[in-house]
């Protein structure tokens, strides 16, 4: 299997996924599978992994209804260990189970969207010349990019299983990868399907990824990689979010000229002027096709705090799967029924569901910071 490394980048040997015709769609297009990663380092919830299951294994059985749910476990033990726990959620489906899929990839960790692959799509009818082929490998309308992985600016090593994730499921699934050999992950990055993507400074300009990048080089790896050709940045992430900030905590695309972006109404909270910064950069921000998008606003949950530490609860940090709006939520009786109305509001073509992540959070990230989406060709 040939990966563009083998031949650099943007040399003339070889097209970027762009130049080929690729692009990273919507997370509200049609979806073939949901990835993940099954949770298993204790250290990443200290003391309370035990209690993270039931949210866990109710999230696959919801989206294993109308797609695939693709799995990485360590063994065959992981699988059944895993197998355990799905059999005693509450929302099993046996009609689902056909959709649930095991894949032997080793991981150090359970956050499938930043080290898990970023399936691009081809048109059929793209204009854009070149085909796979030009990199070695069979024509495709789907292909996989394998960004280089350090666990949020070297914060939690090791993460070596991770940052080869992408690799083992191209190789798996017969997909050309491409290795654009830069630190990036999939929570940094928010997509309209139409060629806008929404980021953070905060995240992408942290020296903690890629030092020797400026922000107009980051921009053009945003551009060939993804296939976009509008990058719009925001400032500063929630407090308690240990990636510096990635835009699923903060903005979402609902379509293609509609985000939420989440606010915080106790002017004395610490997220209350970052996120007021963001939503005035956001109004003044257009979409690829020149117009103002349309902006609604979400509320942030009450403050969750455990063990003295303040943790990055978001109601943004929802998964879009082709049935439902998957929402955690956090036992908040004023603001829990409030942002999934909302939401609703914005997906009359799905049901918005909201999840218990009060137990989850604790490992700093939610039901979008676990999953990945392969779409459908």
């Amino acid at each position: 299997m040939l990966h563009t490394s083998d031949i650099g980048h943007r040399t003339s040997e070889y097209k970027t996924p762009r130049e080929l015709g690729f692009h990273f769609p919507a997370e509200f297009a049609p979806q073939r599978a949901m990835w993940l990663s099954w949770p298993h380092k204790e250290a990443s919830w200290p003391g309370k992994i035990h209690t993270i299951y039931k949210s866990y294994c109710d999230f696959i059985w919801l989206v294993a209804q109308d797609q695939k749910v693709c799995i990485n476990v360590k063994d065959e033990t992981m699988k059944q260990f895993a197998l355990g726990q799905l059999r005693h959620s509450s929302l099993k489906d046996i009609d689902a189970a056909v959709n649930i899929e095991f894949y032997f990839h080793p991981t150090n960790d359970a956050w499938c969207r930043d080290h898990g692959p970023a399936f691009l799509v081809r048109s059929p009818k793209s204009e854009v010349g070149g085909n796979t082929s030009d990199i070695g490998h069979r024509t495709s309308d789907l292909a996989i990019v394998d960004w280089d992985y350090n666990a949020w600016g070297d914060k939690y090593p090791p993460y070596d299983l991770d940052d080869v994730i992408p690799t083992l499921i191209g190789e798996k699934l017969n997909l050309p990868v491409f290795n654009p050999k830069i630190i990036m992950e999939g929570g940094s990055v928010e997509f309209n399907g139409k060629g806008t993507l929404l980021t953070t400074s905060a995240c992408l300009l942290n020296k903690n990824r890629n030092p020797n990048l400026s922000q107009k080089e980051i921009e053009q790896y945003l551009i060939d990689y993804y296939g976009v050709e509008n990058v719009l940045w925001l400032g500063d992430g929630i407090v308690g979010d240990d990636t510096d900030g990635h835009i699923d905590d903060l903005t979402r695309f609902v379509n293609e000229d509609t985000v939420v972006t989440v606010i915080e109404g106790d002017k004395s909270d610490e997220n209350y002027e970052p996120l007021q910064d963001n939503l005035k950069m956001l109004s003044k921000m257009r979409l690829e096709n020149g117009k103002q998008m349309n902006i609604i606003e979400l509320p942030m949950p009450h403050k969750i705090i455990y063990e003295d530490q303040r943790l990055p609860a978001s109601y943004a940090n929802f998964y879009i799967s082709n049935k439902y709006v998957i929402t955690p939520t956090f036992r908040d009786a004023k603001n829990d029924d409030r942002a999934l109305e909302i939401l609703q509001s914005c997906f009359t073509d799905r049901k918005v569901v909201g999840l218990d992540s009060t137990d989850l959070i604790w490992g700093l990230g939610s039901f979008h910071c676990l999953s990945q989406q392969e779409p459908e060709v």
